[in-house]
């Protein structure tokens, strides 16, 4: 009986255990891209609730402060000092939190991630089955793995209740893709594959 060649090399255990590893590696850097997502959208959720009322509350001291209004109710001076003293105090509170440099630095991290899970995927599900020898395959996982490092370290912290709810979301299914069902209809497999209808 004639062998027919596949292009794709046989399994080995060495392959096996590479495989195994380059899939933690995807799952970890799932749930990092995740984590950091949510974080990112919120602080950026908190960027609107301290600085929208920072604006407002300006404006109102000006027209407070400047009204035709101002010296016939003295209240009016009163009202207007309480309202700079709530702008001073939700300043230095947005100060103080930085949430739009926190929203940027949980937003790059995410891209990091989401770049280094989708390489992780692409090196476990393609190039393991080329012909590279297990010695490269190897040193390809370990520079993956140096990249998770690399983001761990230049990344900020992942809030507990930014990993809950991004944990939460994965399990829900928010990661998955459609062509990842076994359930899912063949011609939705094949749609992407399909030629576009050129007639007008």
């Amino acid at each position: 009986m004639v062998e027919i060649a596949t292009g794709e090399r046989p399994a080995s255990k060495a392959l096996d255990e590479i495989i195994r590893e380059a899939k933690r590696l995807e799952e970890s850097t799932l749930y990092s891209m995740k984590g950091h997502h949510v974080a990112s959208n919120g602080w950026s959720n908190r960027n609107l609730w301290l600085g929208l009322p920072v604006v407002v509350i300006s404006a109102l001291v000006g027209a407070t402060t400047f009204s035709q209004y101002a010296e016939t109710y003295p209240a009016l001076k009163v009202v207007a000092g309480l309202l700079s003293v709530a702008v001073a105090v939700l300043s230095g509170i947005t100060t103080f939190l930085n949430p739009n440099d926190k929203e940027s630095a949980h937003l790059s991290a995410a891209h990091g991630f989401d770049k280094l899970n989708n390489d992780a995927r692409l090196f476990w599900s393609v190039d393991c089955w080329q012909e590279a020898s297990d010695v490269v395959l190897t040193s390809q996982l370990k520079e993956l793995v140096e990249r998770k490092n690399e983001l761990n370290s230049n990344s900020p912290q992942i809030p507990g209740w930014a990993y809950r709810r991004a944990k939460a979301g994965i399990i829900a299914g928010e990661a998955k893709f459609e062509v990842d069902n076994p359930a899912a209809p063949a011609a939705l497999l094949h749609q992407a594959a399909a030629p576009a209808d050129k007639r007008g």
